[in-house]
């Protein structure tokens, strides 16, 4: 299976080396999703997702560059041609597909959690914060709760710690160094799988670049190395390949 994934990797790397020999290839992220994405002290994008892309594009032999972008117009950004690509801790779901096309994940599919100060909280009839645009946005509507949107993620955790909702529903992920770093922050009630794991969106007019990606993927799917990076931003509980 490894040689099959090894071969059609090289057969669409080398198809994809004339893409961007002379062209410079803009990722667009958010910079505010820590570990996946964040600005380190030096005003750089940092984390899980600068790691992977800079090698998904060292393997791709593509010139990249980053550009920051708000979530909530992040796919519009992307199909006006702010940028070539989204490498953003996007899950991958039906509804964006209508919009961009993905390359294949680079994260397997893993659960959203609500996080609120006590155990009781109230996650089904209560008000429960997300951010603005995300699954875990969507879900909160469904259930039945009483939704409160915010810019991001780290905003509506804030929502929690100052009153203004009962819980809070974000990728586990990204939710277990609060957990883990604050006394008075908790998980609560059941996990929820919502997505198809993470990917690089790309405008539906740019099919060989999204190959070209998809190849790298799958090249660090087969030798081991993105596992490597999940474990080093995402902890060795996060799901692998």
């Amino acid at each position: 299976m490894k040689t099959l994934i090894l071969a059609t990797a090289a057969l669409a790397l080398t198809a994809g080396m004339a893409l961007a020999q002379d062209t410079t290839v803009r990722l667009g992220t958010e910079g505010a999703y820590a570990p996946y994405n964040f600005i380190n002290d030096n005003g750089e994008v940092d984390g899980f997702e600068r790691d992977l892309g800079d090698e998904l594009c060292k393997r791709a032999e593509l010139t990249c560059e980053w550009v920051t972008n708000d979530w909530d117009s992040i796919i519009p950004n992307l199909v006006s041609g702010n940028y070539d690509a989204i490498i953003a801790g996007m899950s991958i779901t039906d509804e964006r597909r209508e919009v961009v096309d993905f390359a294949e994940n680079y994260t397997p599919p893993s659960p959203s959690a609500y996080v609120a100060l006590s155990d009781d909280a109230d996650i089904s009839g209560g008000v429960v914060a997300s951010q603005v645009g995300t699954v875990q946005a969507n879900h909160v509507v469904d259930s039945g709760a009483t939704l409160v949107e915010f810019a991001t993620f780290d905003e509506a955790v804030a929502a929690v710690r100052n009153g203004e909702a009962d819980a809070a529903l974000a990728d586990k992920d990204f939710l277990f160094p609060i957990v883990e770093g604050e006394t008075d922050m908790m998980f609560v009630g059941e996990d929820v799988p919502l997505d198809e794991g993470l990917g690089m969106a790309f405008r539906k007019s740019d099919p060989e670049l999204r190959e070209s990606i998809t190849a790298a993927i799958q090249s660090m799917k087969a030798d081991g190395s993105l596992n490597e990076l999940i474990v080093k931003w995402l902890g060795a509980d996060s799901a692998q390949f």
